[in-house]
């Protein structure tokens, strides 16, 4: 059974203060609730609430071509909705059917634009706690997500610690490092910086498509890494039947367009048409803004109140949210003595791995879900541990194979 829903949530306070008369919120869930089988799917970045495959669901739901974790969720998958009730939101400020920028506001009957609140990744957890409570769900078997969805994650397991039984961040961390701030910051400015932007106001009229593309083609460049650059694209040409979306300057048609270039426009151009510029700022600002021990003494204090079981999976090849960040969390985690494992995953897909690479991401999610972290020998993948079996080192999935 799978239903694709939105859901009116009624007046919603930001943690900013500011409020709104009413917060839709875009759904789907997969499998029939039981009562103790609730999984919660966290999506990241532009992601929507389309998690899986749905039958009714053709080619597109909710803007997006195809389920983005189709080959993780689903029956017979790692997280088989056959045995677990999954349910996936769509968070606040985005534009995939929850209230955003893009929205209109029922006080004016204008898009809100950038009069919306500012939104944080509390503010998402808040949204999913109430959305959970309108369909009867109360303790979660499990809370999942990757990227800034592991984030949120991690601000459930501090939010709601006793709702919670087991959780995975994958491709996470407790904040973002310098450079990774830097990059969003030129990414907002780019935006920002499109004469169509009209302060955020554009709606009705030409949309800051320009700025939109050049953020998104700075994203797709941290979610690769060097060696998937360079298996892909390497320095080739893309050919002479490749014409280039935007034309050069008179010098620049003397060089090559190059595979890499062309990836990067295409991928632009498939971005502006189906997402909203505003939601980009909103969305980039809460993962920039999340900080795990923010309120807290520490990291450790943030999850003291979890008693559950964490599991965190990072990849080698991930320079956005690399294995020494997941260990800083897994660090924390034992520091407030929560059972925890650092799963690390020998990967060159950069950050996109969590996404290309399901059959490695699938198996320590399904060992989580069927039997928790009990027995496995990556239980404590401490760096200062004595024993070889439990030091912290690249480990491959093969490890939670039966």
């Amino acid at each position: 059974m799978t239903t694709k829903e939105t859901i009116d949530l009624g007046e919603f306070q930001f943690l900013s203060g500011e409020t709104i008369p009413s917060l839709e919120v875009a759904y789907e869930t997969y499998g029939d609730f039981t009562g103790d089988n609730a999984v919660l799917i966290c999506h990241a970045l532009t992601g929507s609430a389309h998690v899986a495959r749905r039958p009714d669901a053709g080619d597109e739901t909710a803007g997006q071509a195809r389920a983005w974790w189709g080959d993780v969720v689903g029956p017979g998958k790692a997280v088989d909705t056959t045995e677990y009730y999954v349910v996936c939101a769509n968070v606040p400020g985005s534009c995939y059917g929850t209230t955003g920028p893009s929205s209109e506001n029922p006080e004016t009957g204008d898009p809100y634009g950038t009069d919306f609140p500012p939104v944080t990744i509390g503010d998402w957890t808040r949204a999913q706690r109430r959305l959970l409570d309108a369909l009867g769900v109360g303790r979660l078997r499990a809370v999942v997500g990757g990227s800034v969805g592991g984030m949120n994650v991690l601000d459930w397991l501090r939010r709601y610690p006793d709702d919670v039984d087991r959780a995975a961040g994958v491709a996470t961390a407790a904040r973002l490092d310098a450079q990774c701030l830097a990059l969003d910051t030129v990414a907002r400015r780019a935006i920002t910086g499109d004469p169509n932007w009209n302060g955020g106001h554009y709606y009705g009229g030409p949309e800051p498509e320009e700025g939109l593309a050049r953020a998104r083609q700075i994203g797709h460049i941290m979610y690769l890494s060097k060696a998937s650059m360079a298996r892909k694209f390497g320095r080739r040409s893309a050919g002479r039947e490749t014409v280039r979306e935007e034309p050069t300057d008179p010098a620049g048609a003397f060089f090559p367009y190059r595979e890499v270039e062309s990836y990067l426009d295409y991928q632009a151009e498939k971005f502006t048409d189906r997402f909203d510029a505003n939601s980009y700022l909103y969305l980039t600002r809460a993962m920039d803004d999340f900080d795990l021990s923010a309120g807290y003494e520490s990291d450790a204090d943030a999850l003291a109140a979890f008693e559950g079981e964490l599991l965190l999976l990072s990849f080698t090849g991930d320079w956005h949210f690399t294995v020494e960040q997941a260990e800083v969390v897994a660090e924390a985690a034992r520091t407030a003595d929560v059972d925890v494992a650092h799963h690390v995953v020998d990967s060159d897909h950069g950050h996109d791995a969590f996404l290309v690479e399901p059959e490695k991401v699938g198996p320590p999610l399904s060992e989580l879900l069927e039997t928790g972290l009990s027995g496995r020998t990556i239980t404590d993948t401490n760096p200062d541990a004595e024993n070889e079996d439990d030091s912290f080192a690249p480990v491959h999935t093969s490890l939670f194979s039966k």
